[in-house]
């Protein structure tokens, strides 16, 4: 296991701790529970100090398990024979149930909502997003987020230089993106994104993506 990584929201701190060369799905589940302590979200269900929670994808063989102990929350690959709840969900909607859980309904519950936090708007995720990936080799010198508002068109031009990339969408499309929520990809593919760069750019900005939505 790596050193484990706390994440802290008011009195409440959490150890989320994943494997060594850890698997996309494992750093998926664990960044996405660290921004709920973080956020202060369902801080119960992540202070548990027992229990093992089998998380698979519905349509590809990705699956792994969250282990609640006394001092933190551990996330491993693969599941094991018999863990205390089961949850099948969909990795590009949020960790969205496609099958009722099996096992512990209140453990799998509480997980369910662990995996769920809320979105930071999408100013703020912009911002952390250019923060985590401005110094990318080939990213755009300039980013330019843009979505509707209540009062019209808004904007946020995040660096300075020569080249440019624009991601256009709604707020909370935007927000997910930005931060790891939503895969870049997906998004882009489903037509709730519009984007204005080069190939190559898209590119960089699709791993810069990756990076934010896996921690790496």
């Amino acid at each position: 296991m790596t050193a484990p990584t706390s994440a802290s929201a008011g009195a409440a701190a959490v150890d989320v701790r994943i494997e060594d060369d850890a698997s996309p799905v494992v750093r998926l589940i664990a960044r996405t529970l660290r921004d709920a302590a973080q956020a202060g979200h369902a801080i119960d269900a992540l202070n548990r100090s027992a229990g093992t929670v089998a998380i698979r994808s519905h349509d590809t063989p990705q699956s792994a398990t969250i282990t609640f102990g006394d001092n933190g929350i551990d996330v491993s690959s693969g599941v094991p024979a018999e863990p205390d709840a089961a949850l099948t969900v969909d990795l590009n909607a949020r960790f969205a149930p496609t099958a009722d859980p099996s096992g512990d309904a209140d453990l799998a519950a509480g997980v369910l909502r662990a995996l769920t936090p809320p979105l930071p708007g999408w100013r703020d995720a912009a911002q952390r997003f250019w923060d985590a990936t401005r110094s990318l080799p080939g990213i755009p010198d300039v980013l330019i987020a843009v979505t509707e508002g209540p009062e019209g068109l808004e904007q946020a031009v995040l660096g300075d230089g020569s080249t440019q990339y624009l991601i256009a969408g709604a707020p909370e499309t935007l927000a997910g993106v930005f931060s790891g929520a939503d895969d870049l990809m997906a998004v882009l593919s489903s037509g709730a994104l519009g984007i204005q760069g080069t190939l190559s750019q898209l590119s960089v900005m699709t791993g810069a993506s990756w990076k934010v939505r896996f921690d790496v």
